[in-house]
This record gives structure tokens, C-alpha cells and sequence, in this order.
């Protein structure tokens, strides 16, 4: 469900960034007010405030004529610039940009010295950062608010000064430098921690704690947001306290804190002044009791909310306020456990004239954006009642109107919205064209799908990955064409670099489509796609066309089998049941191909996995007298978009070791790894860093000082699908998943090649976490090494030392490929009595490059 306050742009940053910018903004518009408030650039500022963004500019456009003809020019610069902000909320970017570079021209060009109006001119420049982040200059932006920022400390403006720190931030998050934004926002934090409590220390607080939500960091918002508000009831002064408990309510919803995100909504309630705060909070306290399904509280909230919204007056919130309305009664229509329940269900009539008066308020105060939202919703409504032609003419005005504003975060929504319904009426061939639009439309969003916390704004899974899947349930129809199958298989690989964009929530992948022959002609890709109603399979041979094949399975069905399999993987459980559950497996996805991989003399299968399959070590499959080890290598791959097709260098191998014997940081003691590293040592060259000796700073500095294609660390680590939760323990601290690059690269010598291989012997993957995989993923990549070989769980020291030694004697080997190298020591343990379970040595999966 789409959050109240991020309705607006809830795929990009922007209204977040406009909360910091607008407190900038109002310290120049309060200025002004304190000069003459009756003046055309206050009522304007009214308007703006309230989300009247066209009459606003209407009041501005006048202002600026009127100081034109008084040929003030300071005062014509400041009109001008208010008026590109209510340009830039209506999406009229040229006009926009026209009245900045027409305020810009006016201020420089004055004869009286810029230092005299410090604080005017620093405020035309957080108008043209804010434009330019808008319009894709994300870097100029940067550029922009640093100058700004510049100014304001010029000027001694504390304000301004922490608004473009923030703003400065969050156009870090948006170009992928996300460690440089976390920077700037903990130097922020500590500076305001060590201030005197003031009304601007709450200001600042709160625009931080938000600033925090959207990169991700909750608990750190959460306590800042906690601190702000502390502090403001301090002071016991007349500031409403209603926008924090609203921040702080988000942050403690997208925690899933429930209980404690209620209460603090209904405070904000409590305590609103404003209307539209009031409406926003009951909204976002609403929307979580359908959440939980508070069915009672539900509906004695209901007709206070719908009474409300009818006493707003048009702005764009208002409209926002009704929309979300809408969407909320709708979710809840789709309940089954109201459905089931003796309560009422809202009804359609009342959720379309609310729609219809948003539709006119919208278009009453000129609000585009506004207006392709409420649309749109509508446009949603009739496709839930199956009225599609009136779905169709709605979505296509929703498209228009988003499109002529530019507003890709909004038009992917109404081309998807119109796939569904081309999908319904039977038009395939007009589904997947629209689908496809709306891939390429989410592919130009990718800075801004990822800057943003994915629980406060939007759910990749529920809003993003549907789109993908959707479009290659439509590719994968009867009888797919290979032009099908090449763009079902590359959407399938553009979706594996989303998530793992999603995951670090910067778009730091960069693919590059190549074929297999390109990579290794006696590979094959095989692609399994979980579709809701069957598991499609296909199969990438070199020099031959895709092939396609499929199980008609319901995704339920193939789910539960996936999970009966990994817990099958543990030596307890039957033999026979597990060589029954894997040989099926085997049947989906290796059985109707058996032949034309023999033909093609197939030596490595490499496994693109999609969902649960994802947790499953392939090697174990079975066809009823042998694993797959026992026939073919075996790698992972995120797709052929992110691998560098290139072979380890056998002339000079050297490997850096290093590991953790001892209990640290309440995790248990690993007594096998001293032995598994000094077995390393005697079949390759290598450095060993062990126990005190191995700790972030002295793995850097043995990676920066000596070129080792090779780092085995043997320590706890943990594979989790959120960033923040993968790591790998050293000796008094952890690597998080987002800081290996900085640990593991050697980006500071240009001469200098990646890491060939990175081994990772002791690490699993989080208990309970279906997603646990992404983090595997996610090292694979952020480590910058071209393969890693890792564990899907934790194996016992002994055989782990046994297989990682088999391992290196192999790689040593100039003609063994790393698959290869894998295969063979996974074989070694096979052969063993007392490791021959699955369990013992097919967890040991390499990703990435296989040659």
C-alpha cells in the first residue's frame, strides 16, 4: 500500500529532498514576509504551502512583473526563482528552468555586490540544484548545493547551512554513493547531538531523521526522530510537534513496530494543527489497521477520515489525501478476512465520487501530476470491477497526463496498469508491448527506484518485480518465438540486477549483454523462471537457439517442493524422501535436455536461479543413479549481463588467508581453522592473517600492499536479503556487505587487476530468510572479485579444510577451470564414507565467473 506522505514521488527522492529544501526556502520566504506581508510573494507562498501549485506561480508571475517594472531586480530574481519551484511540483521542467536561469541572470548581474544578498542568492541556488536533481544532473545538483551551502556558512545561516548538507546527501544517494551520503548524515547528526537544544535543533533533527529513512538506516532515524521530538517538548514552546510523531509513526511502521507506529499516528493526530498533517497521520494510522486487520478501529476511524477530506480545501494534498483514500478501501475491499467478516465492505459507488472530486480539484488548481494519480486510481477501481473499457480510457489518460510531464515514476504505473488490462480483454500482443514500455520506462528509473528505503516508500516485491515477471509469463505463452525467448530471458536478467540494486539501494550494477560462446562454448545457461502458474525452464547452448520447455506446476506447488529440498540437506532426514524430492528437481530442469547437452558436449551447467531455487545447491540434484557434481562442473551466475568472460592466471598464485579460531562477538569458536589455512598454505603460496591479526585495517593494508588474486577468509559471516544485516566477522569487528569494496578493491592503483577469486569457507545464510541468497549475491558483487566461492550454510570444520585443500591442489592445476577445480574436490568428499551426504560438500557454491 502507497504511504500517505510519499504518494507524490514514491519511487523517487524528490519529496523527501523538498522537505529538507523547503526549510531553507521558508527562512527567505519568512524574510520577505517580514518586510511587507501583504505582499504578492507572501499570498503566493500561502498558496504554495497549501499545494496550489499553479495559482501560486500565477501570484509569483505578477510579483515578478510588478518588481520589473520598480527595476528591482534583487526582489525580480527572488519571484522568479519561487516561480521555477512551483514549475518543478507541476512538472513544467522547461518553464522551470527558463524562470531559473532568467533569476540566476538578474542576481549575477546586479550591480549591487552578491554579498549583500547572501541569503537570496544562496536560495535561487537550492532551486537550481533542486531542478537539476530533478531533471536527472544529479551530480551538477551536488555541485549546486555545495555552492549553496557555501554561502549559507558565508552568511552564518545554521538553516541554510544543514538543509544543504542534506540535500547534498541524498544527490550522493541518488548517483550511488551511498557511504559518502551515510558521511555527511552521521557529521550532520553529531554536530546537532552537541548543539544547544533550540527550535532549529528540532528542525534539524527531524529533516535528518528523515533524511535517515530514506537511506535506509531505521533504527538511526527512529532515534533521531525520538531525539527531536524530546527535545521539542523540552522547550514547551508553541512548535506542533505533529510532523514528528508523523515521521517517527513511518519509521516505526516500516520497523513493522505496529503497536508503537499507532500510537505515535494518533498522537500526531492529537496534536495536528495543521488540517493536512491531521488527514495524512489518520490516513497512514488507517492504512496500518487494514495492515493488521484491526477491522473494528477500522471502520470507527472510516467516516471521521471521509468526513475530513470533504473540508479540505483544493490543493494538491487534498488530492493525495483522496487517492490514498481510495487506495485504502479498495486493499480493503480485496481482504478476505472483512469479506468473510459480518462487517461492511466499502462501497464502489463511494470510492468512485471520491475519485471524481479529486479528478476535479485536481484539475481546478492545474495539478497534472495530481491529476494522473487520481486518474489513475480510478482507471485501478474499474479494473478490479472488471469494467475494462473504462479501465482502459482512464489508464491511457493517467499515461497521457503523466507523459506530458515527464513523471516516469508515474507512467511505469498506468503502462503496467494497462499490460493488466490488454492481458484481461485477450490483446496479448498489446500486453506485451505495454509491458515492455514499462520495463524500459522502470530500467531509466534505476538511480531513483534504489536511493530510497524500500519498506517507508515502496515494496520492490509488490510494485517493481511484478512488472518483470508479468512481461515473461507473457513471452513464455505457447509456442514462444525465439525474439520471445531472447527478451523474456534478458528481462529475467535485468530483474536479478534490480534486486541486487534494491538490496544496497544504489545503482551500482552496469550490464553488458554477452552470449555464451563468448563466455565458454562448452557451458550452458539453463534459467529456471517461477511463473504463478508453472515453472518455465531456458536452456542458453552455444552456437544453437534457445529452447524452451515448462512443468505446469502452480508456484505454491513448485515453492513447497524447493523447501523440501533444503530441508532435506540435513543428514537426519530420510534418504530415500531426499533422493526423491532432488531426482524431481532433476526432472524439471535437467531431464528434458539430457540429449542436446550430451550433443553439445556440455562440460559446466551454470544455473541463472530465480526464487527459492536460489537456496538449493544444484550439484545435489539427482537423476536416479548420480548427482549432477558426478556429470558436469557447476557455477552460479546473476546472468551473462555481469560476467567478465576471462580465466584465472595459474603463472603466479598467491592467496591471502585469514580467519577467526576463537568465540568473538557471541559467535562459537571455529577450532578447524587454523588447519584449513596452514593446509592452504602448503599447496599455494600464501599470507596468513589469524585471530588478532585479522582485522579490517590489516586486511586492507595487505590487500593495498601485495596484488593477491586470491582472498580465502575463514570467519563467521552471515548471507541475509537486507544489506545490513550480511556481513563477515574479523577480529574485533564486522564487513558489512556495503564496505567490502573499500576493503577488498584496489581501485587506488590503476594498473592493478580485481581480485580473481573470493572464498568465504565458514559463512550461511540467515536462518528463515527466503531471500538470504540476495546477500550471497550481494558480496559476490560488492566484493569486486570475478568469482566467489561461498557455503549456503555451515559445514563442519573438518571436511570443510579437507575440501578446501582438494580444492586449491586443483586450482593449482593450469588446465582446471574453477568449476572445475570445485567439482573435483566436491567429488573427493563424495567418495568418502562418511561425507558422501549432500550435506558435507554441496553447499560450496561458486558465483560468478567459472573459467
Amino acid at each position: 500500500m502507497v504511504g500517505v506522505k510519499h504518494l507524490e514521488d514514491n519511487l523517487s527522492q524528490k519529496t523527501n529532498i523538498s522537505i529538507c529544501f523547503t526549510q531553507s526556502q521558508l527562512e527567505v520566504f519568512q524574510l520577505q514576509a517580514q518586510i511587507d506581508s501583504s505582499t504578492l510573494l507572501e499570498e503566493g507562498r500561502i498558496l504554495y504551502q497549501t499545494g496550489r501549485f499553479a495559482e501560486a506561480a500565477e501570484l509569483w508571475q505578477k510579483a515578478a512583473q510588478y518588481y520589473e517594472e520598480k527595476s528591482d531586480s534583487i526582489n525580480q530574481s527572488l519571484s522568479l526563482s519561487y516561480i521555477s519551484l512551483a514549475y518543478q511540483e507541476l512538472g513544467e521542467w522547461q518553464n522551470a528552468q527558463t524562470a531559473i536561469t532568467q533569476s540566476l541572470s538578474l542576481i549575477t548581474n546586479n550591480q549591487q555586490p552578491i554579498t549583500k544578498n547572501k541569503l537570496i542568492f544562496a536560495q535561487i541556488l537550492n532551486t537550481q540544484a533542486s531542478l537539476q536533481l530533478a531533471t536527472g544532473k544529479a551530480e551538477t545538483a551536488l555541485n549546486t548545493w555545495k555552492q549553496a551551502e557555501k554561502i549559507y556558512s558565508e552568511a552564518g545561516d545554521e538553516t541554510g547551512i544543514l538543509g544543504s548538507q542534506i540535500n547534498q546527501a541524498q544527490a550522493l544517494q541518488t548517483l550511488g554513493f551511498y557511504r559518502r551520503a551515510q558521511i555527511i548524515l552521521e557529521e550532520i547528526n553529531k554536530k546537532l547531538l552537541t548543539a544547544p537544544d533550540s527550535l532549529l535543533k528540532v528542525t534539524g533533527l527531524r529533516s535528518l531523521g528523515v533524511a535517515l529513512q530514506v537511506v535506509g538506516d531505521l533504527e538511526k532515524s527512529k532515534a533521531v526522530l525520538e531525539k527531536s521530538l524530546a527535545i521539542a517538548q523540552e522547550l514547551d514552546s508553541s512548535i506542533d510537534t505533529s510532523e514528528i510523531l508523523f515521521s517517527l509513526g513511518n519509521t516505526a511502521n516500516a520497523l513493522k513496530k505496529y503497536e508503537y507506529g499507532i500510537s505515535l499516528y494518533q498522537k500526531a493526530v492529537e496534536k495536528a494543527t495543521n488540517p493536512i498533517v491531521k488527514i495524512e497521520s489518520q490516513l497512514n494510522y488507517l492504512s496500518l489497521l487494514v495492515e493488521i486487520e484491526h477491522w473494528r478501529t477500522v471502520w470507527l476511524l472510516l467516516p471521521q477520515i471521509q468526513f475530513q477530506i470533504t473540508t479540505l480545501l483544493p490543493s494538491r494534498a487534498a488530492v493525495y489525501a483522496q487517492v490514498n483514500l481510495a487506495n485504502i478501501t479498495i486493499d480493503m475491499r480485496n481482504t478476505p478476512s472483512l469479506r468473510n467478516s459480518s462487517l461492511p465492505i466499502p462501497n464502489i459507488k463511494d470510492i468512485s465520487e471520491l475519485l471524481n472530486r479529486a479528478i476535479q480539484q485536481a484539475k481546478t488548481i492545474q495539478d497534472t501530476r495530481a491529476e494522473s494519480y487520481a486518474v489513475g486510481e480510478l482507471g485501478f477501481l474499474y479494473e478490479q470491477t472488471k469494467e475494462w473499457e473504462k479501465a482502459q480510457k482512464l489508464t491511457q489518460e493517467a499515461l497521457n497526463l503523466a507523459q506530458s510531464i515527464n513523471a516516469d515514476n508515474i507512467s511505469y504505473r498506468w503502462q503496467w496498469q494497462m499490460g493488466r488490462i490488454l492481458k484481461h480483454q485477450g490483446n496479448l500482443t498489446g500486453a506485451v508491448n505495454v509491458y515492455t514500455e514499462a520495463v524500459k520506462t522502470l530500467k531509466s528509473l534505476r538511480s531513483d527506484l534504489v536511493a530510497i528505503n524500500t519498506d517507508v516508500q515502496f515494496s520492490f516485491r509488490d510494485s517493481v518485480e511484478p512488472v518483470y515477471r508479468e512481461l515473461v509469463s507473457l513471452l513464455l505463452g505457447a509456442n514462444p518465438s525465439q525474439a520471445n525467448l531472447e527478451q523474456a530471458r534478458s528481462a529475467i536478467e535485468s530483474l536479478q540486477l534490480a534486486e541486487l540494486d534494491n538490496f544496497f539501494r544504489e545503482a551500482c550494477l552496469e550490464g553488458k549483454s554477452k552470449s555464451i560462446e563468448q563466455v565458454d562454448s562448452n557451458a550452458a545457461v539453463i534459467y529456471p523462471i517461477i511463473l504463478p502458474d508453472r515453472l518455465g525452464v531456458i536452456l542458453s547452448l552455444p552456437g544453437k537457439p534457445l529452447v524452451y520447455y515448462q512443468t505446469q506446476l502452480p508456484q505454491t506447488e513448485v515453492d513447497k517442493i524447493l523447501d523440501q529440498m533444503l530441508q532435506s540437506m540435513n543428514p537426519a532426514f530420510s534418504n530415500k524422501q531426499r533422493l526423491r524430492i532432488s531426482q524431481q528437481i532433476y526432472d524439471w530442469l535437467i531431464k528434458p535436455v539430457e540429449t542436446k547437452l550430451t550433443q553439445s558436449e556440455i562440460k559446466t551447467l551454470v544455473f541463472v536461479l530465480d526464487g527459492g531455487f536460489r537456496s538449493l545447491p544444484m550439484a545435489a540434484l539427482h537423476d536416479g543413479k548420480q548427482y549432477l557434481v558426478e556429470k558436469y562442473s557447476v557455477a552460479i551466475s546473476q546472468g551473462l549481463q555481469l560476467l567478465e568472460p576471462r580465466s584465472l592466471n595459474r603463472k603466479h598464485l598467491k592467496v591471502l588467508t585469514g580467519g577467526i579460531t576463537e568465540a568473538r562477538q557471541g559467535f562459537s569458536a571455529l577450532p578447524g581453522v587454523e588447519v584449513e589455512l596452514k593446509q592452504i598454505g602448503t599447496k599455494v603460496n600464501s599470507e596468513l592473517l589469524l585471530n588478532q591479526d585479522f582485522t579490517n585495517k590489516t586486511l586492507a593494508d595487505q590487500i593495498k600492499s601485495v596484488a593477491f588474486p586470491i582472498v580465502h577468509l575463514a570467519t563467521h559471516g552471515q548471507f541475509s536479503s537486507k544489506a545490513e544485516e550480511t556481513f563477515l566477522l574479523t577480529w574485533n569487528d564486522r564487513i558489512n556487505v556495503k564496505d567490502l569494496d573499500q576493503i577488498l578493491r584496489t581501485t587506488d592503483k590503476s594498473d592493478r587487476e580485481p581480485i580473481e577469486l573470493l572464498v568465504l569457507s565458514a559463512c550461511q545464510t540467515a536462518v528463515g530468510d527466503r531471500r538470504a541468497t540476495l546477500g550471497l549475491a550481494g558480496v559476490a558483487v560488492r566484493s569486486g572479485a570475478r568469482s566467489t566461492l561461498a557455503t549456503l550454510w555451515s559445514v563442519r570444520d573438518q571436511s570443510t579444510a579437507e575440501l578446501m585443500t582438494e580444492f586449491y591442489r586443483e586450482l593449482s592445476q593450469t588446465e582446471v577451470s574453477k568449476a572445475e577445480a570445485l567439482r573435483q574436490s566436491q567429488l573427493i568428499l563424495l567418495k568418502q564414507s562418511k561425507y558422501q551426504h549432500p550435506f558435507f560438500w554441496a553447499p560450496f557454491v561458486l558465483v560468478g565467473n567459472w573459467l
